[in-house]
């Protein structure tokens, strides 16, 4: 499985030069018709109505499955098969969990700290570098048309761009560059002096712990989650589904379909331009 290697906090920013254009601005919101962090509605006299500060709306997005076509997972096995650094015993043991995750039955937290218990000691830098450079070769051609669509909306609207999801930083970082979103939310994994310790910052930002995350987020952005969207493919993602307003159902695992059309959700189905096309050599070259 990719490693989600994540040493930044919660929260954390892309650098001012991967987020040009990712922080809408006061004007921006306002020519939308909605209304920006810290914006006052006029008082009708300048005695005592009280200043009603607007809360923002948050528009959270997962990764594998939703901003991507792909399960960046199962293409890191391939890439880690390939270059002979994995084994027959340990593509299986990771195809597996790539399954119970799929289907939302993984114990994400006893995974996670299986196979970074293997990482303590290695150094951050090389396994950093090695991670981008995949991504861009193997990975970038995978984001969704729709999804690129719908962010731009977003964006256009005044929203919070935010990716939400249980990867780690190494694998976040290059996504959120390639569509200039500032702020995502992942698996942390402690690093000390340059080097991983083989442990994560709990909760992990799957599940439940996704929640956890987004609503901290939430609090210190004064963002609103009753008026936000989440976009995901996976029914382990329920509770976050659950916790906003705008639940969005995006490629699906079968238990989620299922349960999406209990509760009359919409189901949309998102894809990748044909890898080759010139908005995919694009994307391969941002930020390298």
């Amino acid at each position: 499985m990719a490693p989600r290697l994540d040493p930044r906090r919660r929260g954390d920013r892309l650098s001012p030069r991967a987020r040009v254009g990712a922080a809408p601005s006061a004007a921006r919101g306002a020519t939308a018709g909605r209304s920006t962090a810290g914006a006052c509605r006029p008082a009708p006299s300048p005695s005592t109505v009280p200043c009603v500060t607007a809360r923002r709306v948050g528009a959270f997005f997962d990764i594998d499955h939703t901003v991507l076509e792909i399960n960046s997972g199962s293409r890191w096995i391939g890439y880690m098969w390939r270059t002979g650094q994995m084994g027959l015993l340990e593509v299986a043991r990771a195809m597996k969990w790539l399954a119970q995750y799929r289907f939302g039955l993984l114990d994400y937290e006893a995974m996670a700290t299986r196979v970074l218990a293997g990482y303590a000691g290695r150094e951050v830098a090389p396994l950093a570098d090695e991670i981008q450079r995949w991504f861009h070769d193997d990975v970038a051609w995978a984001i969704c048309t729709e999804a690129r669509a719908r962010i731009e909306r977003h964006r256009e609207a005044g929203d919070m761009l935010v990716l939400l999801t249980s990867a780690t930083q190494f694998l976040t970082r290059p996504v959120a560059e390639a569509l200039e979103i500032e702020h995502m939310l992942c698996t942390r994994v402690e690093v000390d002096g340059g080097q991983f310790t083989g442990r994560y910052a709990a909760p992990a930002c799957y599940g439940h712990g996704k929640v956890h995350h987004a609503e901290a987020f939430a609090a210190e952005h004064d963002v609103d989650l009753a008026a936000s969207y989440f976009y995901s493919d996976s029914y382990s993602d329920l509770p976050m589904l659950e916790r906003v307003g705008q639940p969005r159902v995006v490629n699906p695992d079968p238990r989620l379909r299922k349960l999406a059309r209990t509760r009359g959700w919409s189901i949309e189905t998102w894809t990748a331009p044909p890898r080759g096309s010139a908005k995919t050599t694009k994307v391969q070259h941002v930020g390298s």
